[in-house]
């Protein structure tokens, strides 16, 4: 699975700081705190129709964040919103859209790793794309990186920055082993998640999801239990072994980029039939129903910006 230029993002526009530009001239500062450290934080966010899913979670999480490395500024809600939807709009996006939101530090006076440098910022980069869901309608293989989560008192997933080494080492690892991502298992030996989405499986009818003690709070993660609550579907959220990965009936993963994809493979093990089974169609199709009935409106189809909501 390696994703493809679309054409239709030939002559897309970037929105740093307010500042619409074409792709080829956007651009930060190398004294950006990006740059410099991976000093930022981030968040996906879908466009459906013109309404962003769950855009208040996201862009909570994205304050929680940088308020957890203790950024001096951060954005609005409003503020934020405002310029997501003119990046939105500037490109006449509406539909089948995956936009990067990053907050960084902002700019530093001299190179060097403390926040003391910093005089001016932060810096806000909405990244929008016309882009559908990564792995497309079919399956896709893990394998199992070598490479384990940080635990909280390393470095708390719960902090959703941009220093991606670890995920971008897992991913790696799976590039070489031929399968689409990598399965990555905490400080000792549970399954985390992959290296870009969170992990469910189904046994005998219940689903398991690991805690969050080693990956992110994932605002689609939160929406498929949600669905499996409403649906009465039975589910636990615990520590969950490669044993249970193995010999379970199904299994599947969710993220922004990607939705809710089912895994045939891990290891080379075949996973139940090796196709997606009833509980991951049934919660695809709740997932594709909620998506179209729900979120924040922010453009409309003819390019026209909608006033952000009072959060």
């Amino acid at each position: 699975m390696l994703q493809k230029f679309n054409p239709a993002n030939k002559d897309i526009v970037v929105n740093i700081n307010g500042k619409l530009m074409h792709r080829d001239e956007a651009g930060v500062s190398p004294f950006d705190s990006a740059v410099q450290g991976g000093d930022a934080v981030w968040e996906g966010l879908r466009l459906y129709q013109g309404r962003v899913f769950r855009f208040k979670e996201h862009l909570d999480r994205l304050r929680s964040s940088a308020q957890a490395l203790a950024f001096v500024q951060i954005p609005s809600h409003e503020e934020i919103a405002r310029e997501v939807a003119r990046t939105f709009a500037a490109n006449r996006m509406f539909d089948h859209v995956h936009a990067r939101l990053t907050l960084t530090r902002g700019v530093k006076i001299t190179s060097g790793m403390d926040p003391r440098l910093n005089t001016s910022g932060p810096t806000l980069i909405v990244l929008a794309e016309h882009k559908a869901p990564v792995y497309g309608s079919g399956g896709i293989s893990v394998v199992t990186s070598a490479i384990r989560r940080f635990s909280a008192d390393t470095l708390d997933p719960k902090i959703h920055h941009c220093n991606l080494i670890q995920s971008i080492l897992a991913k790696i690892q799976a590039n070489q082993a031929g399968a689409d991502d990598a399965l990555m298992l905490d400080q000792r030996g549970f399954v985390a998640e992959t290296n870009a989405t969170h992990v469910f499986i189904v046994h005998q009818g219940r689903v398991l999801t690991p805690t969050c003690a080693a990956c992110p709070e994932g605002i689609t993660r939160a929406a498929v239990l949600g669905l499996m609550q409403a649906a009465s579907i039975p589910f636990e959220v615990r520590d969950v072994s490669l044993t249970e990965v193995y010999r379970a009936d199904e299994m599947f993963c969710t993220g922004t980029m990607g939705e809710l994809t089912p895994v045939f493979k891990v290891d080379g093990r075949q996973i139940g039939g090796g196709v997606a089974g009833p509980v991951t169609l049934r919660l695809q199709q709740a997932f594709r129903d909620l998506t179209a009935r729900t979120g924040t409106p922010v453009v409309t189809e003819e390019g026209k910006v909608v006033e952000p909501v009072v959060w």
